[in-house]
C-alpha cells in the first residue's frame, strides 16, 4: 500500500513540476513578445525623437549637417527625374558626383511621408547597421547624397523598433516623400507601387535602378532618384519591398514647409 502512495506522490510531483515549467515558459514567452513588439517600439520612438530634436537644435544654431554639398541643392532642369533589416550595398558607383559623405552613424536629415500620417517623421542616419536602424532610417552609405545625382537609397524596419515602414505597401504613384537637411526641403514623388524582390537584388540601389526584373525598372536615364527599402513579409525578411521616387521639387527651408506637408 505504501508503495502505491509513493508512486502517486512521485507522479503528482512530476506533473506539478511540469506544469510549473510550462507556466514559467509561457510567462517568459509573453514577456519576450511584449519586449519585441512594444518595448523596442518605445525605445525606437524615444531614440528617433531625440535624433530629430538634436538635428533641429543644431540647425537652429546655424550648424548644418556635416557633409552637405552645394551640388545637391537643386535638380538639373534638363535631368530626368526632376521638374526644373536592408540589402547589400553597391560598389560605390552610386555616390553623388560631389562625393558628399555624412558622419557614419549620425543623423543628417528628417523624412516625412504624408501617406503614413500627418505626424509621421523619422530621422535619417548614415549606414544601415542594426544599431542605426533602431534609431530611425538608414542611408545606404555608398549611394547618392540627398538631392544629388544618382540614387539616394534609404532602409527602414517594417516591424519592431517603431514600425517606421509598417504601411509601406500603401505607397502609391504620386505620393510625396519629403526630406529636410536643415537648409533645403527636397520633395520626391513615388513613381510606382512597391516592387517585391529578394535580398540579393542589389541592382535596385544602382544610380539608375536596375532590378532583377527588367520590367520593374522605373527609369532608363540618369537622374536624381530616391529608393526606399524594407522587409517583406510584414513579420519576416525573406523578401524586400522597394519603392522608387524622383526628385520633383526643392525649396529653401527659409521659405517655409512645402505645402504637401500641410494638406
Amino acid at each position: 500500500m505504501s508503495g502505491r502512495v509513493s508512486v502517486r506522490v512521485s507522479v503528482r510531483g512530476v506533473v506539478r513540476t511540469f506544469s510549473e515549467l510550462c507556466i514559467t515558459g509561457g510567462v517568459l514567452i509573453v514577456l519576450f513578445v511584449v519586449y519585441f513588439l512594444y518595448w523596442t517600439g518605445v525605445q525606437a520612438d524615444s531614440a528617433g525623437a531625440g535624433e530629430i530634436s538634436r538635428l533641429q537644435d543644431r540647425w537652429a544654431s546655424g550648424s548644418l549637417t556635416p557633409g552637405t554639398s552645394d551640388s545637391a541643392d537643386a535638380p538639373d532642369e534638363d535631368a530626368p527625374g526632376s521638374s526644373g533589416e536592408g540589402l547589400a550595398g553597391p560598389d560605390g558607383t552610386g555616390r553623388d558626383d560631389a562625393g558628399t559623405r555624412y558622419p557614419d552613424g549620425g543623423s543628417f536629415a528628417v523624412m516625412y511621408i504624408p501617406r503614413f500620417g500627418r505626424d509621421w517623421a523619422r530621422p535619417v542616419l548614415e549606414n544601415t547597421e542594426k544599431q542605426t536602424l533602431r534609431k530611425g532610417l538608414g542611408h545606404y552609405a555608398e549611394t547618392a547624397a540627398l538631392g544629388g545625382r544618382g540614387n539616394f537609397a534609404v532602409a527602414g524596419h517594417r516591424r519592431t523598433y517603431g514600425d517606421p515602414f509598417k504601411d509601406f505597401p500603401q505607397l502609391r504613384p504620386g505620393d510625396a516623400v519629403v526630406l529636410s537637411d536643415g537648409r533645403t526641403w527636397y520633395t520626391y514623388r513615388i513613381d510606382d507601387r512597391p516592387y517585391k524582390t529578394v535580398p540579393s537584388d542589389t541592382g535596385v540601389l544602382d544610380p539608375v535602378p536596375d532590378p532583377l526584373t527588367p520590367s520593374a525598372a522605373p527609369y532608363r536615364d540618369p537622374g536624381r532618384y530616391l529608393t526606399l527599402t524594407t522587409c517583406e513579409p510584414e513579420w519576416g525578411s525573406s523578401h524586400r519591398l522597394i519603392a522608387w521616387a524622383h526628385l520633383d521639387a526643392t525649396q529653401p527651408v527659409a521659405e517655409g514647409r512645402p505645402d504637401v506637408l500641410d494638406e
